[in-house]
């Protein structure tokens, strides 16, 4: 239990002080100088400002969205998708950002359809919650699997036996719903194709 208890407080420091661990009066600067060029229609210059706090300290959704706005006043649209969908796993519910991707994805001259994976067809809930979110979810699902298990070395009602089973699918599903969040934030894998034109095969050469 001990253990367990030391491990929650990790992940809460990791999940919730990370995004405010990389903010210092330099970034702050710089995040404001790109503002700044961003608002005065130096696009390349806020592209370049806010693709370099990308790469000193980390991703934030909102950075990640207004990377997404210079790229698409760049007309690199397959930057400003890739960003833009990015920002969404941080910031699943702005309906700014929602709009936006909206639009880019309709300058798209020939879409590819995205297949839909069996982990995000399986856990549709993952684009409603961000990653915070799922992890007080996970915790306060780990609390009551707990409570009902210790209400269990006292009391031997048949009501806790099946709510003990129902806690402990509640408390899997949140646990691996956390993890793959996880996993979403940290590693992503798609790639964006600069060129207008490309050529492909159309079947085996």
């Amino acid at each position: 239990r001990t253990a367990m208890k030391r491990l929650f407080l990790v992940l809460a420091v990791l999940v919730l002080a990370a995004p405010l661990a990389a903010v210092t009066p330099e970034r702050d600067r710089e995040y404001q100088e790109a503002h700044l060029a961003y608002r005065e229609t130096r696009f390349q210059a806020a592209y370049d400002g806010y693709e370099r706090l990308l790469g000193t300290g980390g991703a934030d959704g909102h950075l990640l969205y207004n990377l997404g706005n210079a790229a698409f006043r760049l007309n690199q649209i397959g930057r400003a998708i890739l960003y833009y969908e990015r920002a969404q796993v941080l910031l699943p519910r702005d309906a700014d950002l929602k709009f936006n991707l909206a639009h880019a994805r309709e300058q798209i001259r020939d879409v590819i359809p995205e297949a839909e994976s069996f982990v995000g067809t399986a856990l549709f809930w993952l684009g409603s919650l961000t990653l915070a979110e799922f992890f007080w979810c996970f915790a306060v699902a780990n609390v009551l699997f707990w409570g009902i298990l210790a209400v269990r070395i006292y009391s031997r009602a048949e009501w806790t036996y099946s709510l003990l089973f129902l806690l402990l699918g509640v408390w899997l599903l949140a646990g691996i719903s956390f993890g793959v969040k996880w996993r979403q934030t940290r590693a992503d894998d798609r790639a964006v194709i600069l060129q207008t034109e490309v050529s492909v095969l159309a079947g085996p050469d």
